[in-house]
């Protein structure tokens, strides 16, 4: 697929929005993006997008080979998550206490498993919590989510590519929704799991899955004015969101649904040369976008070294 640098300005956006929201930093007396945890959620419907163009545009193709998916998907994450969780081992032998050590040592063989969520659920940890930096790897919940939804999409989308195209529309809304609708009740319900396990985030995944596939089966046009007005809008919903959104915004949940919005028509209506693309496909934010991951698989553990 073409490259698309405003997507790596988006990514940016999204690594310093979790950064700042980790680091608590405090500008005229209040606390500055609040709603920054939602950088996450960004991750979701980029990946969303990203890794169902590649399975729909290759099964479009006959190219997709899923042995040659996995291979990449675990050659991007395994060889740096690995490396961190053991590079830190020493240093939390020095300072963490033997309970902690070992939750240390449990947490990262569930990181590598890509079962973290789990895990984590399980154990009743609130995330953004002053607690919550006490367990250095607590951010790799993000990735087991989005590997637990890489582990049945290929089957999924090669399905109703082939089999139900006339309504893959429908069948990705359809599942879509239901997330929302799930993630909204269990918002009042149990925090904890809404938060951690995958069917309440799985719509926000969808929500770039959908753009993937429309790309794909109607072609790329963004060169009107309407589109450019509409990355404007998306960009400015996204803003206000982890500008307002707090720790007592229920979340996920049908609000989410904003912040969503905001990154879906970013990805959707920009070209590249619109405003907003201009200003994502600066040169700083690329390339903090392109070395995002590494950022944010480095930045918790760190921060939690700093305050253990």
């Amino acid at each position: 697929m073409k490259y698309r640098p405003e997507i790596d300005g988006l990514r940016a956006i999204a690594v310093l929005s979790v950064l700042i929201f980790h680091l608590e930093i405090v500008l005229f007396e209040r606390i500055i993006l609040k709603g920054g945890y939602l950088g996450v959620d960004i991750f979701f419907v980029i990946s969303g997008y990203l890794i169902t163009y590649i399975i729909v545009n290759e099964t479009k193709n006959n190219s997709f080979s899923l042995l040659n998916f996995y291979e990449r998907r675990a050659r991007r994450i395994l060889p740096i998550l690995l490396f961190i969780i053991l590079i830190f081992l020493p240093v939390f032998w020095l300072t963490l206490l033997p309970f902690e050590l070992k939750e240390y040592a449990e947490s990262g063989l569930y990181a590598l498993s890509f079962l973290s969520n789990f895990y984590f659920y399980s154990n009743s940890i609130e995330y953004g919590a002053p607690e919550s930096f006490e367990l250095p790897l607590l951010h790799t919940w993000s990735l087991s989510v989005e590997e637990q939804f890489y582990l049945f999409s290929p089957a999924f989308f090669i399905l109703i590519w082939k089999k139900f195209n006339n309504y893959i529309y429908f069948i990705i809304f359809l599942i879509a929704l239901s997330s929302i609708l799930f993630s909204s009740i269990m918002a009042s319900i149990n925090y904890e799991y809404n938060y951690y396990l995958v069917y309440s985030r799985i719509w926000e995944i969808l929500v770039g899955s959908f753009i993937a596939i429309y790309e794909i089966k109607n072609g790329i046009k963004k060169d009107s004015k309407l589109y450019d007005a509409c990355t404007i809008i998306g960009l400015s919903i996204l803003i206000l969101s982890l500008i307002f959104f707090d720790k007592n915004t229920k979340h996920p949940s049908y609000i989410t649904i904003l912040p969503i919005i905001g990154v879906a028509l970013i990805i959707f209506c920009s070209s590249g040369k619109d405003i907003v693309g201009k200003i994502l496909s600066n040169k700083i934010l690329v390339f903090i976008g392109i070395i995002s991951f590494s950022i944010y698989l480095w930045h918790f553990p760190i921060i939690s070294f700093a305050l253990s």
